[in-house]
């Protein structure tokens, strides 16, 4: 009986910490999966507006810096990376 419980003890004790873990965490991993995905929006938004924005004049690089901006700032953060284009030139 006691060979059982050396071999369980362990996993049902990191199995605790792991749940454990994910409770303090919840807010902070919604957050960064939360900021992932606006910034990952940001990239696709980028890519399709490249086409579009070397034809008027006022293309954007698609990178992540930029994807970042737009996640972080949405179209506000699109009317500074034109205005930082802009004033950049």
């Amino acid at each position: 009986m006691s060979g059982l419980w050396m071999t369980t003890l362990p996993w049902l004790l990191g199995s605790l910490g792991v749940v454990i873990a994910l409770a303090l965490l919840r807010r902070p991993l919604g957050t960064f999966f939360r900021l992932a995905g606006r910034t990952g929006a940001g990239l696709a938004f980028l890519a399709l507006f490249a086409p579009l924005g070397e034809f008027l004049g006022a293309g954007l690089g698609v990178n992540l810096f930029n994807a970042l901006v737009l996640g972080l700032l949405g179209i506000p953060g699109f009317g500074l990376l034109m205005m930082l284009n802009w004033v950049l030139r």
